[in-house]
């Protein structure tokens, strides 16, 4: 599904990235973990072609992401508020995305049903522009965002910060229930630990821009990852 080979990048003299090989198979949760600066979100957005490697390529579904757009159909991203287009209302920005997606007034509401939980009757209908919204409803509004048009890839970074802890549940069991509905392979940097050993499959450590880790096992996820950020 997805295939990382040789990726570095670097500023001057100084490497932020330097990924020798990275597969993430379809349908699986991948988690990305990492003190700040480790690397994760520049991993993210060299894996969306919003930032250039140095060398190195990346592969979704077999395509070139620095080569073609064709994977962007199948792709789905929620990284930070810039991706959204904040001077509309949330519902004028779903009612866009439908059009762009080329769904039906239908498709909209039922991908929109999805959300109810999560959006726990604050985000559609309100009449308020997304750039007057909370952090955790502008989050909310770019997760699902990212999740229309049936992706089968998801980029989420840090999708429980500014979460309160209700929304916290609502979210892990959407994207648990997503997972095993649509068969959506979910990439997910977050710093909480709790959250990314629940849903995740696997986890990847980064430290300095390289892969330290790679957990697989659920049981021993927690105990290594408090043993070397807590020590």
């Amino acid at each position: 599904m997805i295939s990382v080979k040789n990726l570095k990048k670097q500023y001057k003299e100084t490497v932020v990235l330097d990924v020798e090989s990275l597969e993430i198979p379809k349908s699986e949760c991948f988690g990305l973990v990492g003190n700040n600066g480790a690397g994760k979100t520049t991993l993210f957005r060299i894996m969306l072609d919003l930032v250039r490697a140095t060398s190195g390529n990346v592969e979704i579904s077999g395509t070139d992401v620095s080569k073609s757009e064709e994977w962007k159909k199948t792709t789905g991203a929620y990284l930070d508020e810039h991706m959204l287009l904040s001077y509309l209302t949330a519902d004028e920005y779903f009612e866009t995305l439908r059009k762009i997606y080329g769904l039906s007034e239908a498709d909209l509401q039922a991908h929109l049903d999805r959300f109810t939980e999560l959006f726990n009757d604050e985000i559609v209908g309100k009449k308020k522009y997304i750039r007057d919204l909370s952090k955790g409803n502008l989050k909310k509004v770019g997760i699902a965002a990212a999740l229309m048009g049936n992706p089968e890839v998801v980029f989420l970074d840090e999708p429980f910060e500014n979460l309160d802890p209700s929304s916290q549940v609502r979210l892990k069991k959407l994207i648990l229930r997503e997972k095993e509905s649509s068969q959506i392979t979910f990439l997910i940097s977050s710093h909480d630990l709790n959250h990314v050993t629940e849903i995740c499959d696997r986890i990847v450590l980064l430290e300095k821009g390289k892969i330290i880790r790679d957990l697989r096992e659920k049981a021993e996820m927690m105990r290594e990852l408090e043993e070397y950020f807590v020590g």
